[in-house]
């Protein structure tokens, strides 16, 4: 598993790697090590992890999507809680937690805990829109939290907590702002701040280690700081 920077295959898996026509691209030293193909850089931690499943339905967690799904990265408090959100969804294919929007390549959890790497916990949702619209997913994001608590939600503060959403295209960015203004009106009509979503688009992101992964499902009891305004996204 890739964990922290400057991670470096074994020589197995460097093999493995360069037989499958990768190869190791140039970085500075201590920094994350990126395989290149077909001149991509790409993360090993996916490459090395390409079979892992998805604990709650157990399709592929990085790869073989069907043609067609959609993606949005979104962080509102602690990854474990928002993703068992979004994995019950109709029309979601698969989640996986991830760090994004940080300063630093291939953070693990210590690291982003610290506040050092300015990465948030965030949950990569993959979807088919022809089930679940994006306005749908933006809908369950808001009322999901409180988005207007800048670097927290709750008890958990800190930079890491701070509420997001990372689009991959010019449209999906422009649907997240136009909903992101719809609901700071509705807050503001009952007595809520001002929304702190940063709202950005094609903002690097890495996979959390594998015991975050679907945490929820693997334990049940296990800690969800989860709290929405209670107010309507409309």
């Amino acid at each position: 598993m890739v964990e922290g920077e400057g991670f470096e295959p074994s020589k197995h898996e460097a093999a493995d790697l360069q037989s499958a026509g990768f190869d190791r691209s140039p970085t500075p030293p201590g920094s994350i090590c990126y395989y290149q193909l077909r001149n991509k850089l790409v993360n090993t931690y996916i490459i090395l992890n390409k079979n892992m499943k998805h604990f709650v339905n157990n399709r592929e967690l990085f790869e073989q999507y069907p043609e067609g799904m959609s993606e949005i990265i979104l962080g509102a408090g602690c990854f474990w809680g928002v993703e068992r959100v979004f994995w019950k969804l109709e029309g979601v294919w698969v989640t996986y937690a991830s760090y994004s929007g940080g300063r630093r390549a291939n953070p693990n959890y210590e690291q982003v805990c610290t506040g050092v790497t300015g990465h948030a916990e965030t949950v990569n949702v993959i979807f088919d829109k022809n089930i679940i619209s994006l306005n749908e997913i933006l809908k369950t994001f808001w009322e999901c939290h409180d988005p207007t608590q800048g670097m927290r939600q709750g008890n958990d503060i800190g930079e890491q907590y701070r509420s997001v959403i990372y689009c991959n295209n010019d449209e999906d960015l422009k649907e997240a702002l136009n909903s992101k203004n719809s609901y700071s009106k509705v807050l503001n009509q009952n007595g809520f701040l001002d929304i702190t979503t940063e709202i950005k688009q094609n903002v690097l992101c890495f996979p959390a280690e594998d015991y975050h992964q679907q945490y929820l499902a693997k334990n049940p009891n296990g800690y969800c700081g989860i709290k929405g305004t209670g107010c309507a996204f409309i």
